[in-house]
């Protein structure tokens, strides 16, 4: 350490460089690039983030389900969204005998940059959680707009479930994948998705994702 700090003050250095991660440049189709996404961010409208008087996810027992049965087949292929994304999203794909779902594969997880080998520990983050969608403007959608955001691909991707459990319904300001070389991807499928809906961001949050775009060089 005493050669290191000996080397800053004979040549004037103020600061020394941190390494980054490799950019890991995996998004769903249709997700903006950066200048794009840069762009997009500065015109989503700026509001403080509404409750969530209302909102349950739950569709058991007869209760509200505001964002319709999970992994609904919206279009209408018969595989269900959480299939779909593991097939995208996995390699050496094996599927259950005569069905679309996937029993078998191996997720390179974005989220951690590690490799999941178990589908059973593989779960589908909503990239703009529900939560979030919901006090940024779904709160007031038709059931039919919340189910069709809710099973948008492009809002969806694949990663371990210990690390989706550790996100919850935060927000970029509160909670960013631990692969810092995934930042950018991250912050362009978050603005892909606000941006098509015409949802809201708080300033923490707008600041947040600033910061990760500008990692996309």
């Amino acid at each position: 350490m005493r050669w290191l700090l000996l080397i800053i003050l004979l040549t004037g250095c103020s600061a020394i460089p941190l390494s980054s991660a490799p950019q890991v440049d995996r998004v769903p189709e249709g997700t903006l690039d950066a200048v794009a996404a840069r762009t997009s961010l500065a015109a989503l409208p700026l509001a403080t983030p509404g409750r969530l008087d209302g909102y349950v996810r739950d569709c058991e027992d007869g209760k509200a389900c505001v964002f319709g049965q999970p992994w609904f087949d919206t279009d209408g292929d018969g595989c269900d969204q959480r299939s779909q994304v593991l097939a995208r999203d996995l390699t050496g794909v094996e599927r259950k005998p005569g069905r679309c779902g996937v029993q078998a594969g191996t997720l390179d997880d974005p989220y951690t940059g590690t490799q999941v080998t178990s589908v059973s520990k593989i779960q589908i983050d909503h990239v703009v959680p529900l939560a979030e969608m919901w006090r940024s403007g779904a709160a007031a959608w038709s059931p039919e707009q919340r189910l069709a955001a809710a099973n948008d691909l492009r809002n969806l991707v694949a990663v371990s479930g210990k690390v989706n459990q550790s996100k919850s319904d935060k927000t970029p300001d509160e909670w960013m994948p631990p692969n810092d070389g995934y930042a950018c991807s991250y912050g362009r499928i978050y603005v892909t998705v606000k941006a098509a809906y015409g949802l809201s961001v708080a300033a923490a949050e707008r600041t947040a994702l600033e910061n990760a775009l500008t990692t996309c060089g």
